[in-house]
């Protein structure tokens, strides 16, 4: 018995050794990660790629543009992203100007480009249930033009603005055309307080529901035209509101998508009789005049989202705070941390959010959170990022400056980690240390996700150069428990055998997309023969012992 528990010791040492060595891809991955598969495009690169958690590719996407910056599985196996177009006129980190539709097997479907001397799309979309898309995008509001709107003339330093909105789309497949049916103007919902005999003049702190144009938080200077740098715009299909993240003012807003558009243009009107005036704000209280700046909860945000139902904490909204300049230390520098929050915003009735005319609009604080568990400041991505939550409770974290993503369990442990090869100099060797590997935004998607159905998911290897995928199992069960298990032959034709001192009480043989296709109890042996080729995973269980491998049916 001491002889086979030695044995089991280093066999387990050689895992976390090889483990350990790696220095792109999967890094690691433990029994209670999710067993599911994430999509992300690098920012420097035009390959989208669905991995399992082994980092192995299950599919991948070619465009001739880097992204710009979001991309989608849809429900019917097409991919749904964003392309990057040059725009001499307007300059922002995440510029895109382009959607792209391809379907499964990489064809283009259709194309859309929004990008021109005075607007273009950036950062996000959303697919809606309905198979239109919505859009974020800005345009450029002119010095004299923003000067009416009670922007105070000392604060122009570029002579313009960006303006951001909102447009839905209705593609019309075949000719790279849509239909604009619904659009909502940031530039039509705003108050100032400095001069009044311009539009827009009132009381900044009694008007919440409107964004005050003189604001300019400490992150961002007001002689900057890109003043909101709004970066996400996601959806609730159940109220029919649109969440959307201003980065430089640190906030999120929540406006109705069920107004008409000249609603949305309004302060009346719609589900919740507001017209496109916002129906909650919340991370920087003092941006319309409740508090100061030792309110603030949200640093440079990205991707607040509501959370799904069926998950846990759903209809809550979680987003990844990025935490620039979060605190002062002793000698008056900033002390920047990432977290992932999650809040509850208070309703009356849902929807309908509850407003404090002298806190403004709660909660006072997060409801939950993770920062690194050792040292804050160990977790920390200036721009880009997102936080998910997942079907067994797990939280997928993309770390996006290292191209970094990472899964915690309920108890914030890390299950599973991953970083991101492919790179601005080509695709990283394993030993190498990648640079310029930025991903926006990573999204885990479950097996049973309707795109993957009667698809060819064989995985194709990793992404990375000279890496070995062999000690890890996407079934997460990898235990060497029993060390002298040999499973022959493999490949196999029909029977395979396995060769132990224990006893096996029961054989399974699952595809690799978690699919069960075969088990035998209580035998040393399974007939795969009716078996398609390909990879497939062997769980084999004996006592408290469950032992996973590779093997491949001819």
């Amino acid at each position: 018995m001491k002889k086979n528990y030695l044995l089991i010791m280093f066999v387990l040492c050689i895992c976390t050794n090889l483990y350990s060595q790696n220095t792109v891809g999967t890094i690691s991955n433990v029994s209670g990660s999710y067993n599911g598969f994430t999509l992300f495009t690098p920012n420097p690169s035009t390959e989208t790629y669905l991995i399992n958690n082994c980092g192995e590719v299950v599919h991948q996407w070619s465009s001739t543009f880097t992204p710009g910056n979001a991309v989608y599985v849809l429900e019917n196996g097409n991919l749904l992203r964003t392309g990057k177009i040059d725009n001499s006129f307007i300059s922002i980190g995440g510029i895109g100007g382009k959607i792209e539709l391809f379907d499964w097997d990489n064809t283009l479907l259709w194309e859309y480009t929004y990008s021109s001397t005075n607007v273009s799309q950036h950062h996000d979309i959303y697919p809606l249930p309905n198979g239109n898309i919505l859009m974020l995008a800005l345009s450029i509001i002119s010095e004299a033009d923003a000067i009416q709107a009670g922007r105070d003339p000392f604060k122009i330093g570029q002579n313009q603005l960006y303006g951001e909105h909102i447009l839905e789309l209705e593609p019309i497949l075949g000719t790279n055309q849509a239909n604009i049916v619904w659009e909502w103007y940031l530039k039509d919902h705003l108050i100032q307080d400095i001069d009044n005999t311009k539009d827009n003049f009132g009381v900044v702190a009694d008007n919440e529901q409107l964004l005050d144009i003189n604001f300019f938080n400490n992150e961002n200077s007001p002689g900057v035209a890109n003043w909101i740098h709004a970066n996400s715009i996601q959806y609730n299909a159940t109220l029919d509101q649109i969440v959307l993240s201003s980065r430089f003012l640190s906030e999120i807003y929540i406006i109705d998508h069920s107004t008409t558009t000249a609603e949305a243009a309004s302060h009346t009107g719609g589900t919740y009789g507001k017209g496109g005036d916002f129906l909650y704000r919340w991370g920087n209280p003092e941006a319309y005049g409740h508090g100061d700046g030792t309110d603030q909860k949200l640093f440079g945000q990205h991707y607040p989202h509501w959370i799904a139902d069926g998950l846990t904490d759903a209809g809550k909204i979680i987003v990844f705070n990025n935490g620039a300049e979060r605190s002062l230390d002793g000698e008056g520098l900033p002390i920047n941390y990432s977290s992932v929050d999650i809040i509850t915003p208070p309703e009356t009735s849902p929807g309908v959010y509850t407003y404090d005319a002298v806190n403004g609009y709660g909660p006072t604080d997060v409801e939950w959170t993770y920062t690194d568990p050792i040292e804050a400041t160990n977790f920390y991505s200036s721009i880009l990022s997102s936080g998910q939550r997942l079907p067994n409770g797990n939280t997928l974290i993309c770390s996006g400056a290292q191209g970094y993503f990472f899964e915690i369990d309920s108890n914030k442990n890390i299950v599973w980690e991953y970083i991101n090869p492919d790179t601005s100099f080509g695709i990283v060797t394993q030993g190498d240390t990648p640079s310029s590997n930025s991903v926006f935004r990573a999204l885990k998607y479950p097996l049973d996700y309707p795109a993957f159905i009667r698809k060819d998911l064989t995985p194709r290897g990793p992404i990375e150069l000279m890496s070995d995928t062999s000690n890890c199992s996407v079934l997460n069960t990898i235990d060497f428990k029993l060390a002298d298990l040999k499973i022959v032959p493999n490949p196999a034709i029909d029977i395979l055998n396995i060769k132990t001192t224990e006893t096996i009480n029961n054989i399974e043989v699952y595809s690799v997309i978690g699919k069960l296709v075969a088990t035998d109890q209580n035998s040393n042996q399974i007939d795969i023969s009716q078996l398609k080729s390909g990879l497939y995973i062997v769980k084999i269980y004996s006592g408290e012992a469950v032992t996973s491998r590779k093997i491949v049916k001819k």
